[in-house]
């Protein structure tokens, strides 16, 4: 029988709403004439199917006729099925072939575009907020070095050691800025479960369809590491991959409010297409921690809680004092999974300018079309849920707290609210290498 599909997007409101999809679709500055292929390869596979069925059950109602039938009228009646059995395989190969043009179509289509989402690249995005002071190194009497510079000088980051073992944008961290790494992180799970989510270690490898589902092996496959044969998985460059897979083709029981996770793992990211980028430290490395906020809610909810992982992020920065800014992510720079996406980032202060340190998306129902995942109703049916992801800290938030945390002297002073994960320590003072 042919396939049951699972839709990225409805499909009975890209017939409707095409123009909708079109102007989604031109916002990102991706392909409008693909709705269209959508379209058609969807009336050829209804068309399909309709003559494979019509023609299956004319073939079961003559075949019901052939015990009754005369000595006489037999062979004609076998002859007929026979006939119509070799219609049926042809007819159900022609709409096997359609649902897999259909599908393929289908799978090339990004999510939907919020209409407050701004339009352009990269570059468009639109600034929310600002928030906190930026330091006056001038005026404090001292250059700020960068966070590589403070990071060697207190003997917590080495990046000779990390090229040495793994190659290049790998690296060590240790003592006390080992020890900040996972304070900050613990920090984070300490935040997350205080608003009700719930602390989840992941796996780092995942099958190909979990990776697909969320939509990470489109314009993004090439920042993925793969493992081939004999193992054929993924490694992810962030938990939201496994939680999203967590739940494949399950039903979830939303009645008492949205699913909160804060998942932590290791992850890693190829950063193909990034040579001569941030080859300096650790702001684009090929390997880091991160907890990762991951919800599932009722449709109907996902605007609310897109606004609360936002908060979560807000809340978890005034803990580490930086200053930063929020943007609102132009379309042509989403992910193709995500519907709107706002970015925290934190200013650098020896470059100049704000680097991301957090990201949270509403994927709406893409991912959960794309891997099964339903909520039961009221009235008994079952219909896609909401996804939505966001950073609560990761590896390269230290870049942000080093430079903005540092005394003339080459020290770093530990923020408040770390210092009881610290040990109670205040302050990281320089020190010299051991062999």
């Amino acid at each position: 029988m042919v396939a049951i599909l699972l839709n990225m997007l409805d499909i009975q409101f890209i017939r409707e709403n095409s123009d909708i999809v079109k102007e989604s679709q031109r916002k990102r500055g991706e392909s409008v004439e693909l709705v269209d292929e959508v379209l058609q390869a969807d009336k050829q596979r209804r068309d399909s199917l309709s003559q494979y069925e019509t023609t299956r059950a004319e073939q079961k109602r003559i075949g019901k006729t052939v015990a009754a039938a005369s000595a006489e009228e037999r062979p004609a009646i076998i002859a007929r099925t026979k006939e119509l059995s070799a219609r049926v395989s042809a007819f159900k190969d022609a709409a096997d072939k359609a649902t897999e043009e259909y599908t393929a179509a289908m799978w090339k289509l990004s999510n939907i575009v919020e209409p407050e989402a701004p339009e352009g690249g990269e570059d468009d995005y639109v600034v929310v907020k600002k928030v906190g002071q930026l330091r006056d190194f001038a005026a404090e009497g001292f250059d700020p070095k960068n966070h590589l510079e403070l990071g060697e000088g207190v003997a917590g980051i080495d990046m000779k050691r990390g090229v040495k073992v793994s190659g290049s944008r790998f690296y060590f961290l240790r003592g006390a800025v080992a020890r900040l790494e996972l304070a900050m992180l613990t920090m984070g799970v300490d935040q997350a479960e205080a608003h009700g989510f719930i602390m989840t270690t992941t796996p780092t490898l995942v099958r190909p369809e979990i990776m697909a589902g969320t939509g990470f092996l489109n314009s993004h496959a090439d920042e993925i590491y793969r493992l081939r044969e004999p193992d054929d998985q993924y490694l992810v460059g962030t938990s939201e991959v496994a939680l999203a897979g967590m739940h494949e083709d399950e039903i979830l029981d939303l009645s008492k409010g949205p699913l909160r996770y804060a998942g932590w793992s290791s992850c890693y990211r190829r950063e193909a297409g990034s040579a001569g980028k941030d080859t300096m430290g650790i702001i684009r490395v090929h390997q880091f921690n991160k907890v990762e906020m991951f919800v599932y809610c009722r449709q109907e909810d996902s605007y609310a809680q897109h606004q609360n992982l936002l908060a979560m992020e807000q809340e978890m920065l005034g803990k580490v004092e930086v200053p930063y800014r929020i943007i609102d992510t132009a379309a042509g720079d989403l992910g193709s999974s995500a519907a709107r996406k706002f970015d925290c980032e934190a200013w650098v202060p020896t470059q100049g300018r704000y680097r991301e340190l957090t990201s949270t998306s509403n994927c709406t129902e893409y991912q959960a079309r794309r891997l099964n995942i339903r909520e039961r109703t009221e009235d008994g049916s079952t219909r896609p849920v909401s996804t939505l992801n966001g950073t609560l800290a990761t590896t390269r938030w230290l870049v942000a707290i080093l430079e903005n945390h540092q005394q003339a002297d080459g020290s770093i002073e530990i923020p408040a609210a770390l210092r009881p994960y610290m040990g109670g320590r205040q302050v990281i003072d320089p020190v010299a290498w051991e062999a």
